[in-house]
């Protein structure tokens, strides 16, 4: 598969290997031949802006200058944020709506979604959920703007 549509039933998008991505929805699983990144700006320029705007979006929102999190889509407030520098190949994407709970792990963190699927990342417990209150933040301001608050 070379295209993926990000919605509201997605999850994570992780990298797997040589410019690969695994994408996991609450009930199908996809292979795709792109990088996490170029999935993500992609689906920003499908649902009508720039990965650079949405950056600087959450920037203008929040005053966060780096490991943006990121509102794919506004009225269904898809946001998804990165596990480590975006400047690497190597982020997976969480999407925060889906998100149940971070957990410490030996090795990592654990993230259980609301589905109860689990996966376990070789991130810093505090980072993640670091990373994880950030887009909070950005789906609080956003909702703000939403309802003139």
């Amino acid at each position: 598969m070379r295209e993926y549509e990000i919605n509201e039933e997605t999850m994570f998008i992780r990298p797997n290997g040589k410019g690969q991505s695994f994408i996991c929805e609450e009930e199908q699983e996809y292979q795709i031949s792109k990088s996490t990144n170029k999935i993500i700006k992609e689906n920003c320029s499908f649902y009508g802006s720039s990965y650079i705007g949405r950056c600087e979006g959450t920037k203008s929102l929040t005053g966060i200058k780096s490991k943006f999190p990121i509102i794919i889509e506004e009225s269904r407030k898809i946001i998804f944020f990165p596990t480590s520098s975006t400047r690497t190949k190597e982020s997976t994407w969480l999407a925060l709506n889906q998100i149940k709970d971070i957990q410490k792990d030996s090795n990592g963190s654990r993230i259980i979604f609301k589905n109860d699927t689990k996966i376990k990342l070789p991130i810093s417990y505090y980072s993640l959920k670091n990373q994880y209150c950030r887009a909070i933040i950005l789906k609080a301001k956003l909702y703000e703007r939403i309802k003139g608050v």
